[in-house]
């Protein structure tokens, strides 16, 4: 059975095709890049695999079935933290949120969520910043706080929207060597403008824009291309305009 499978689909906005004629499938254990420029699709693509929105025509497949019938299994990780950087939450407690408990007066977490939680921040090695509040961490234990979160209902798929965008490069390689470790137990996707960082860890690149090309690792060459993000990268080869 394929983790995700994309047959025909297209989705617009208000008419304007944002993506077309999508078809991959992914596998369990694959860790898949998605490259592509501004306003290319990548998001819409993520929307879709979340079931944040519909596709007009063609089908979706999550672990065989409708996207709703199997949210549970995702974990997401987004580009930034939404909550105001003022709001004073703990780190400890913006990991737990999934697990509050409902029709509770007070924020109460059952006693192995709270063991669960610490063991994870310890993987992710932050376990010391747990009682920190949000505003006073940097922007690499956020990212890994937000990873955290993701992680604490054991996805079988992971899905990140540019996990690396406020870090150094520090920072960026002990995320993606993070991410590298957590593929040999689940699926990850990955959107990212790194393709030089993220060739290293990744099994295929999938590059977006209204169209899908997907790329075999192997087949990504070391040219550099400064043609859609105005700085290095890899070329692949293609005639897709990336």
């Amino acid at each position: 059975m394929s983790i995700v499978e994309f047959k025909d689909v297209n989705f617009s906005y208000s008419k304007t095709p944002t993506l077309a004629k999508i078809n991959f499938t992914i596998e369990k254990n694959d860790f898949i890049a998605i490259v592509g420029p501004n306003g290319g699709g990548k998001s819409t693509l993520l929307k879709l695999i979340l079931n944040q929105i519909k596709a007009d025509s063609g089908q979706v497949m999550i672990f065989g079935d409708k996207p709703e019938k199997n949210l549970h299994r995702i974990g997401y990780v987004p580009q930034f933290i939404t909550h105001r950087q003022d709001f004073p939450l703990r780190l400890i407690d913006m990991v737990l949120q999934s697990k509050l408990r409902k029709n509770s007066l007070f924020v109460k977490y059952a006693k192995e969520d709270i063991l669960k939680a610490e063991s994870i921040l310890k993987q992710l090695k932050i376990e010391d910043f747990e009682n920190r509040f949000l505003q006073e961490l940097s922007g690499g234990q956020r990212q890994r706080a937000l990873i955290a979160r993701a992680l604490l209902d054991d996805p079988e798929l992971l899905i990140l929207d540019e996990p690396t965008a406020s870090v150094d490069i520090s920072v960026e390689q002990d995320i993606y060597e993070l991410l590298h470790d957590l593929n040999k137990k689940m699926t990850i996707i990955l959107v990212t403008h790194d393709v030089n960082f993220v060739t290293k860890y990744v099994n295929r690149v999938f590059c977006v824009n209204v169209n899908l090309n997907t790329h075999d690792i192997n087949d990504v060459c070391s040219e550099e291309n400064a043609e859609m993000y105005n700085g290095p990268m890899k070329h692949i080869k293609h005639q897709c305009g990336l």
